[in-house]
């Protein structure tokens, strides 16, 4: 058969044609490319929270009402992941990409110069809704660029603007706010979106989207053997850390670290570097080790945090630890679910968009019932229990969700 007709078979299939057969080692261009999208995307999320009290003066509302710029974005990414993931199946996979990033630039231009209230909350939902669509692409498109035993490697590389928005960009935008106000960062964040799409253009690989007849509906996808495993994995490991980390200032509060929050948030962040370092060179042999590490190290921070929190130098090692076991979870998770739902990674990974985004409320509900009714000392029972209960579920699932090296399911 000719190329073209190789390349027509191919693309019937869902598949990519010969000219964009995986490579045999990573395509960094096109990897960090899917950083900066994900770095942008948190961004976009978390700006808003260290921008408050500038963002409530300049759109004359109170602070009560700004901190539902970050609540609409939440909502979008929460509503649009998994219906915008089944509509768009059987789009080419980077003019949809391209498409994802375009609503943050578009979003974050209207947020710069918009002065009404509800004009602004309306473009934070369009940012969530663009947010839910770029992270249910992103670890499946990394996976797609690389052969099997580099998929894991590749999903890290592609999910390390996380850390590095929560560790460095936050702050930075939170001081560049400071200095030359809050349209500023976002009107920045609209210049770095446009300079990412040509970056996106000229580096990372086109593949077709998945034929008709190879699409499976929503609920087979969800009785996959391993799939409710890791999203049951996701919601308890990302609850738990919301709780803590959503609250974080009133525990400090008492254990007497209240004026060092932006110290003990860069001890986090730093360690969650470390963390996803150190999962992208292990994953592809020990993704089941270190999903059982990371959610018995996050458990180990929390008993310290629970039995020392007077004292400073515990405090700093619990976070560090803390940090460490959360900076890869995202990765090991998608990796995973990416294993187990095979060619239905897409809609998978909106399946985890969808987990992690109720995690993050419910980190929000559930840290502030415990501590209006119980105070900070019931944080580390209740994430205990939680991390427990996560570790039991991953050390079971040995035949499908986090199998041992080689043990993969084929979807």
């Amino acid at each position: 058969m000719t190329y073209a007709g190789n390349t027509l078979a191919a693309e019937a299939a869902g598949l990519a044609p010969p000219s964009q057969l995986p490579p045999s080692r990573l395509p960094l261009s096109a990897l960090l490319a899917l950083a900066v999208a994900g770095f942008i995307t948190i961004l976009t999320e978390a700006l808003p929270a260290g921008l408050l009290p500038q963002i409530a003066a300049g759109l004359a509302v109170p602070e009560a009402l700004a901190g539902q710029l970050v609540t609409l974005y939440a909502v979008g990414s929460l509503a649009a992941a998994i219906p915008l993931t089944l509509a768009t199946r059987g789009l080419r996979r980077r003019p949809l990409l391209l498409a994802a990033i375009a609503g943050f630039a578009v979003a974050n231009t209207v947020t710069a110069l918009s002065g009404h209230y509800v004009l602004t909350l309306i473009a934070r939902l369009l940012a969530g809704v663009a947010a839910g669509l770029l992270w249910a692409l992103i670890a499946g498109y990394a996976a797609r660029m690389v052969p099997e035993h580099l998929k894991g490697r590749a999903i890290a590389l592609a999910m390390v603007g996380t850390p590095l928005a929560l560790s460095l960009g936050v702050p930075a935008g939170t001081f560049l706010g400071a200095l030359a106000g809050w349209r500023a960062c976002f009107g920045l964040m609209t210049g770095m979106t446009l300079l990412l799409m040509l970056w996106v253009l000229r580096t990372v690989p086109d593949f077709p989207g998945q034929a008709a007849d190879r699409r499976q509906p929503l609920l087979r996808v969800l009785a996959l053997p391993g799939i409710r495993t890791v999203l049951l994995a996701t919601l308890g490991f990302v609850l738990a850390h919301n709780i803590l980390y959503t609250y974080i200032a009133p525990f400090l509060r008492e254990a007497q670290l209240g004026d060092r929050v932006d110290l003990v948030l860069l001890v986090f962040g730093a360690a969650s570097l470390l963390g996803i370092w150190i999962t992208g060179v292990l994953i592809d042999r020990w993704l089941r080790q270190l999903m059982l590490a990371s959610t018995l190290l996050f458990g180990l921070a929390v008993l310290a945090l629970g039995l020392w929190s007077g004292r400073p130098a515990a405090v700093y090692a619990a976070i560090g630890l803390w940090g460490l076991a959360f900076g890869g979870s995202a990765t090991l998770l998608q990796t995973a679910l990416a294993k187990a739902a095979g060619e239905a990674s897409d809609l998978a990974q909106s399946m985890l968009v969808t987990a992690w985004n109720l995690a993050i409320a419910g980190g929000g509900l559930l840290g502030g019932l415990l501590l209006e009714e119980l105070g900070v000392t019931a944080f580390a029972p209740a994430l205990l229990l939680l991390l427990g209960a996560t570790w039991g579920l991953v050390w079971r699932a040995r035949a499908a969700g986090f199998p041992p090296a080689g043990g993969e399911h084929r979807a």
